[in-house]
């Protein structure tokens, strides 16, 4: 096709073109190509649109772009890192926990908070019913704990020794509503000293309303017994920690029983000292477990009740006194998270864990599922408590162990007992080491 001429002439006489003088697609088909429709598919279109961008781009902008994708990998990376290492970490908690626990400490820990409310807040125990297999049987006592100050086996003598400084055994408790059989009797169990029990449990409904529900109880000679705070691989932090964070071998054949400490420190509200090394301030008015020199093992607060002197040892704080002068304080009802844990509130069921003392010095442990602040203290001072603390709480934190001895001529061959058969973790979680700080008692 021949292309079309036409002269076109402006006001001042000058020529000009206009799209006539232009060729044609048959002689030009560059022009068929910018005229007619793409080819290219969508696909296509959008990758070339993406090149021209890129090519338009300035050096800085593609320095900016790729500094921050370095940056990003970084961050995932040790993100990444990060969350491997905990999982992989030395400890007893499963990766569940650590999971949780990981990004609780990473900034999630409102999230964490806020779910666990929510789960616990609609999911509240069963009103009424029975427990599902009755009460839980204490074990008998077993074989003799080897003291600290024992010099081996003794030679038979004609009469009996006399009996070591211990205790009068403690009264029953009155149960809540009406009782199932052997509710609130105490009994012996775990290995003796000298002959004689170290360790008294119980059990019984924690409230009249959700009867289905058993909290465990032990009572502990701290006469016979002393006791021995030991820390974790990660909780209270810092400090001395001799035993690696476990009842080591060389020590098993004196272990009565062992039950968990406190919250983390983060949330504890106090401090924790030991062997000398103020490693955590203290808080006056925190309540404390405070174990003495010689072993014994009391509860109160700090600043009334004890004062730092030589003779203390270890001080673990916790959250604020929940019995007092052997009546539960004030406030155990509202849902204020200041004095008895940030993390759930007080009117939330779940799983918790307290330790008090009574009148003559005996140490007081309560543990089980479907507890509030309130029930606690109600068991305690139904228990003879005159002043407790609150423990950990949730599942995995509450546990409580008595020990027998599995062999006869190996006193540090040592099993345990759960005092409730629904407490999550195993027999072995004290006899290595762990993430978390625990009590352990042993013949004096």
């Amino acid at each position: 096709m021949s292309s079309v001429h036409q002269d076109h002439w402006d006001l001042a006489g000058a020529r000009t073109t206009t799209a006539l003088d232009v060729a044609t697609t048959e002689e030009d088909p560059d022009l068929e190509r910018f005229w007619g429709a793409d080819p290219r598919s969508a696909k296509q279109l959008r990758r070339a649109k993406r090149r021209e961008r890129r090519a338009r781009r300035s050096p800085r902008h593609r320095f900016i772009l790729r500094s921050l994708a370095v940056a990003a990998f970084l961050l995932m990376f040790q993100v990444g890192w990060s969350y491997v290492h905990a999982l992989t970490a030395p400890g007893t908690d499963p990766w569940t926990t650590r999971s949780v626990e990981w990004f609780r400490d990473h900034g999630g820990g409102g999230i964490v908070n806020r779910v666990e409310h929510w789960w616990y807040t609609n999911h509240p125990p069963p009103v009424g019913g029975r427990p599902e297999h009755g009460l839980p049987k204490s074990a008998k006592p077993s074989a003799d704990a080897v003291g600290k100050h024992s010099k081996g086996v003794d030679t038979p003598i004609p009469t009996a020794p006399p009996a070591p400084p211990h205790l009068a055994p403690p009264g029953n408790l009155q149960p809540f509503t009406t009782p199932l059989p052997g509710e609130g009797v105490w009994s012996p169990t775990g290995r003796t000293v000298k002959g004689l029990p170290g360790v008294y449990t119980t059990f019984m409904r924690p409230d009249p309303v959700h009867t289905s529900l058993v909290t465990g109880v032990a009572w502990m000679d701290t006469k016979l017994l002393r006791g021995v705070f030991v820390p974790g691989l990660h909780e209270p932090g810092g400090g001395p920690n001799p035993w690696g964070s476990q009842v080591p071998q060389d020590q098993r054949g004196g272990l009565i029983a062992a039950f968990n400490s406190g919250f983390k420190m983060d949330g504890a509200r106090g401090g924790y000292y030991t062997d000398g090394e103020m490693v955590k301030p203290l808080r006056d008015g925190a309540a404390s477990l405070v174990i003495l020199q010689d072993g014994t093992v009391n509860v109160g607060m700090w600043g009334r009740d004890f004062a730092m002197d030589p003779n203390i040892k270890t001080v673990r704080q916790n959250l604020d006194l929940m019995v007092d002068g052997g009546q539960e304080v004030p406030g155990l009802d509202s849902d204020a998270n200041d004095k008895w844990g940030a993390t759930l509130g007080n009117k939330v069921f779940v799983w918790r864990s307290a330790v008090g003392v009574d009148a003559q010095g005996g140490l007081i442990f309560v543990g089980g599922n479907g507890l509030t602040p309130r029930a606690s203290g109600d068991v305690l001072a139904r228990a003879g408590a005159v002043r407790a603390m609150e423990l950990d709480i949730n599942s995995q934190w509450v546990s409580y162990y008595t020990y027998d001895q599995v062999y006869p001529y190996d006193p540090t061959a040592v099993q345990g007992h759960k005092l409730l058969p629904d407490m999550q973790r195993g027999e072995d979680r004290y006899l290595q080491s762990g993430e978390r700080d625990f009590f352990a008692m042993f013949a004096r």
